[in-house]
């Protein structure tokens, strides 16, 4: 601490001692996070005496006023720090000091003390903090802001962020205060929104002609605060709409002109900021669009967009955001070479939030809003884009094709609503508001030779395939043949091969097969080659391309020799980039195609090649590099996913055996473990003779190992294995019949013991269902052998019976759920003696003190929830109806009563989607597909067609109508009285007996 002593304790310290002031400042945040207090979690050994965190926290709140600006960051960045662990009990004099810093004349003061509050309100205010801190604090914000004498454009900018923390802050606390943040921001709002009107008011160029750039900081931040006020609260925000619609239409015309000189072009410097902040022309495009995107998919833009006048502000809008999706020089100059920043730019799940990107989802945006509108004036747009490229060409303007591949760019990122669009129309009997196929015919192939344009070309190429479905089966093979002939030429660059690759990839998940299939065998042998050249995106896009070409007619084209080269180009990758999930999942789809293909024996030779190599990876693994096992194993799966239904062939488990289980009982990874435990899943479902045939040099089968891993399993404490642990009971007991019998006993003692342990409900589930499935099938022997069998003073019956009961309703997948109803119907209707009297969890108690209270983790530790106790029979009851309401119940939303006057606003919202909550009906239909069972018909198998389970999809139990057997379980025994029916109904709650009843007279 000495340096610390000297140069930030000391009140007078030069300016040639800066050097020495910043190290001390770093060694200070090291100091705080390491030494200050126990709350950080690097904390080492002792915290300092109370008299020098004193002293401290005084030199480094003086530091705030410092006249360098380094010194203003780094002293607000300690200062976050010690306020996160000291505020407001060992340092309640902060708050009143900051706001005392913004409220002084001094630009240094305010400036430093803005830092530390956005952090402060950020992270350090309590819920009943935050509004009496903001009372204080906004006023003295919007001063700051309105003194553009004497405050900085940069500081100015800076009271807006923290205004807009403010924001995000109130909106945060609007449940547990409404009618306080409702008149907060009643009050609030309208003053900063006029001021934001007036700031915005004068033209941007103003800004823009001066010699550095710093104003252009405070718009920023302007449409950064506008963007948070929407989210937050619309309702204030909706008077100004449309006045900051335009205003932020004007301003992406104004700036466009700068754009093209400064960026696009690069034919001249662009200004600075006059410190060390970068303020930049992006930093002000990419809010623009995501404050119009956000205003749009609110609803509160509709009459904006339509107002076809003078303005024409939905033509002009999509005029601009074609402008700034153009290249960059920067962007010219870094793809051109660099291949793997060329793919990202364009990926979906790796792209670089930037202009081009911004103003992709804005035109994402506002075609949903108004499909048709949008498709048509994209379609003018576009005309006469191409008429101006036509004459800037013809000028030699080098920059001529940028606006034509902006263009194309970003109507190509919204293909599938384009096409979507299309066909509605065409369907409605309306014109095409966008002839996608004219472009095909007559202005995208004289793309595909401009060789002296490479991006233009390659985009070309992609646009024709992000439209695959409109080209007709010649003109598709066509396409195909020149991007093959640009994969195949050593004169073409790197934007050009990729955007070819990229176009393959497109056509292959569009086009039909019947024109895919001449060329896939071509494709195949063309992209092998680059598997062994690619790194990162680029092979992922690679990868993707060769899964989605061995798709293609279930990769009956290849040979015997194209099998072998892309087994082995596969393997060498792999080897080389086995720690990626994602490389990892592309590599098991291929090695999954190509054992799955229809080929004469590709399957043969696919395994003759693979398993060798990833036998060996699984025994030469090291302890530390366990993935390097598991992506094998892995590996190993996806070919038994690929085997034929007449089984593995000859020897591939007894090639795989010896290595694969020495690696599972040596290992600890529990990746490793699990993947081990799905690839004997797939082998017993595949081929269960070869597991139950082989026997290892000692004479133990195969099977006898299976159930050492499954034992060790059970006895693991770690339950992440949750549900593979289960599926591969499940299966054993399913496929392995009479060889389990002699071990049976003890397996299912030793998953009765590990119940009473259990916690997470994936692993419960995994020991209950494969009880479960033996008492469907063979309900005498098991029972007896569970009511004989004792642990901890109760019968073995007793502890599956109260485990069942309890996580039944927690129970996942389509198969185990219907078992578990059909087997508690079983046992109802049996009217086994053992289970009359068996009491288990009934439903919760509810309490005058926790009635209509959210239950959090700490008011549950001190007011547990209770239950009541029923017996097995009433439970079983129970449990089948909320089954058969859950299958009936369609995906709701409930309203939002109880709320002070929300902010929610769908004023403008379509009929169609007021009704449904600001979704549409087609929306729904995809929630419902995305959230499972309860959106969609029941019994629906496509829902749980897990690319696993086809011999449980065509299992006996997956072909019973769950709903109409569950009725008629009701009706049955309230017809008989069956074990005491009538008696048991009565037990039910109120609800449930009006189920029952309604039941019963169908």
């Amino acid at each position: 601490m000495a340096l610390f002593d000297r140069y930030v304790l000391s009140p007078r310290v030069s300016r040639s001692s800066l050097t020495l002031l910043y190290s001390a400042s770093i060694v200070l945040r090291k100091y705080v996070t390491e030494r200050w207090s126990p709350y950080f979690p690097q904390f080492k050994g002792n915290a300092p005496p109370v008299e020098i965190k004193a002293q401290i926290r005084q030199a480094v709140f003086n530091g705030l006023s410092d006249s360098d600006r380094k010194i203003r960051s780094m002293s607000a960045h300690v200062l976050s720090s010690v306020a996160s662990c000291d505020w407001p009990d060992e340092y309640p004099d902060l708050l009143n000091g900051l706001i005392q810093l913004i409220s002084s004349s001094s630009s240094n003061s305010v400036h430093g003390a803005m830092q530390v509050l956005t952090e402060f309100i950020k992270s350090d205010l309590t819920e009943d903090q935050i509004l009496p801190v903001l009372r204080q604090l906004l006023p003295v914000l919007l001063t700051i802001l309105n003194n553009s004498q004497q405050h900085t454009p940069l500081t100015r900018s800076q009271s807006i962020s923290v205004f807009s923390q403010c924001v995000t802050a109130l909106y945060m606390v609007k449940e547990q205060h409404p009618q306080a943040v409702k008149e907060a921001t009643e009050n609030i709002l309208p003053v900063w929104l006029d001021t934001f009107k007036q700031i915005l008011g004068p033209p941007v160029n103003d800004i823009l002609n001066q010699p550095t750039w710093d104003g252009l900081a405070v718009r920023i931040q302007v449409f950064k605060a506008l963007d948070v006020i929407n989210t937050a609260f619309p309702r204030g925000l909706k008077p100004y709409a449309e006045s900051f619609l335009d205003s932020s239409l004007a301003h992406l015309k104004d700036i466009s002109p700068a754009y093209e000189i400064y960026y696009i072009g690069a034919t001249d410097l662009a200004p600075t900021s006059s410190e060390d902040e970068a303020v930049e022309l992006p930093y002000l495009i990419c809010p623009l669009f995501d404050f119009i995107s956000n205003v749009v998919r609110g609803g509160k833009a509709k009459q904006w967009l339509e107002s076809q006048g003078t303005s024409q502000n939905l033509t002009d809008l999509i005029g601009v955001v074609f402008q700034f999706a153009q290249m960059t020089a920067e962007d010219e100059d870094t793809w051109v070479t660099n291949a793997n920043a060329f793919v990202a730019q364009e990926e979906d799940e790796t792209e670089t939030y930037g202009v081009r990107v911004a103003g992709f989802g804005l035109l994402n945006t506002v075609l949903g809003r108004s499909p048709a509108e949008v498709c048509v004036a994209l379609q003018d747009t576009l005309k006469r884009i191409i008429g101006s490229c036509q004459i800037t060409r013809e000028a030699e303007v080098p920059s001529w094709w940028k606006p034509l591949e902006a263009a194309l760019a970003a109507i190509g990122s919204q293909a599938e609503d384009i096409l979507e669009c299309i066909e509605d129309e065409q369907d409605s009997d309306r014109p095409k508001p966008l002839d996608i196929e004219h472009l095909l015919a007559n202005v995208i192939p004289s793309l595909l030779n401009q060789t002296d344009f490479p991006f233009l070309q390659g985009r070309g190429f992609v646009f024709a395939s992000q439209f695959a479905k409109l080209l007709p089966l010649q003109m598709a093979g066509q396409y195909l043949e020149a991007a093959m002939h640009v994969i195949e030429s050593n004169s073409s660059s790197i934007p050009v091969k990729v955007s070819a690759v990229k176009a393959i990839h497109n056509f292959c998940q569009g086009a039909d097969d019947s024109a895919l299939k001449p060329y896939v065998a071509r494709i195949a042998q063309d992209l092998g080659p680059f598997l062994l050249l690619t790194t990162e995106d680029t092979l992922s896009l690679v990868l993707s391309t060769m899964s989605v070409v061995l798709e293609v007619d279930r990769a009956s084209w290849l040979t015997t020799d194209l099998a072998n080269s892309l087994v082995l180009a596969t393997l060498e990758v792999w080897a080389k980039n086995n720690k990626d999930p994602i490389f990892l999942s592309i590599f098991t789809d291929i090695l999954a195609s190509l054992a799955k293909s229809s080929a004469p024996d590709a399957y043969e030779t696919v395994v003759k090649q693979a398993l060798p190599t990833l036998c060996t990876s699984i025994a030469t693994a090291k302890h530390e590099e366990s993935w390097f096992a598991g992506s094998a194993i892995d590996l190993v799966s996806s070919l038994i996913r690929g085997a034929p239904e007449s089984g593995l062939g000859d020897g591939f488990f007894a090639l795989l055996a010896p290595n694969l289980f020495k690696c599972l009982e040596e290992a600890e990874d529990r990746d490793v473990l699990q993947n081990g435990v799905v690839c004997l899943t797939l082998i017993v479902r595949k081929d269960c003779s070869q597991i139950l045939s082989w026997h290892d040099a000692s004479g133990q089968s195969g099977l006898a190992h299976v159930l050492k891993l499954i034992a060790e399993l059970l006895r693991n404490e770690d339950e992440s294995g949750g549900l593979v642990v289960g599926d591969l009971i499940i299966h054993v007991l399913r496929r392995a019949g009479d060889s389990v019998l002699p071990v049976l006993p003890e397996l299912l003692h030793a998953m009765v013991e590990r119940m009473l342990t259990a916690k997470t409900a994936t692993f419960l589930q995994s020991l209950v269902i494969p009880f479960v499935f033996l008492i469907h099938n063979q309900a005498d022997t098991v029972l007896g052998l569970l009511e004989s069998t004792r642990t901890q003073e109760r019968t073995a019956l007793a502890v599956l019976i109260q485990t069942w009961c309890e996580n039944a309703e927690t129970f996942q997948g389509f198969w185990p759920t219907k078992l578990s109803s059909l087997t508690l119907s079983q046992l109802y209707a049996s009217g086994r003696p053992s289970l009359q009297n068996l009491m288990v969890k009934g439903d919760i108690i509810i309490k005058p003190e926790t009635k209509n209270v959210i239950m959090t983790r700490s008011r549950t530790k001190t007011a547990p929830h209770e239950f009541t106790s029923v017996t097995f029979p009433v439970k079983a009851l129970k449990l089948l109806i909320h089954d058969l309401r859950s299958k009936a119940e369609s995906v709701s939303f409930p309203g939002g009563e109880g709320l002070v006057d929300s902010d929610d606003e769908d004023e403008e919202w379509t009929e169609e989607e007021q009704q449904h909550q600001g979704f549409k009906e087609e929306d729904f239909a995809f929630l419902s597909e995305m959230l499972g069972p309860r959106g969609v018909k029941f019994d629906n198998d496509d829902i749980f067609d897990d690319d696993d389970d086809d011999d449980l999809k065509n299992d006996p139990i997956s072909q019973i109508d769950i709903k109409e057997h569950i009725v008629r379980f009701f009706t049955d025994c309230a017809a008989r009285n069956a074990n005491n029916f009538a008696a048991n109904v009565e037990q039910l709650s109120a609800e449930e007996i009006l189920i029952v009843r309604q039941l019963v007279r169908q």
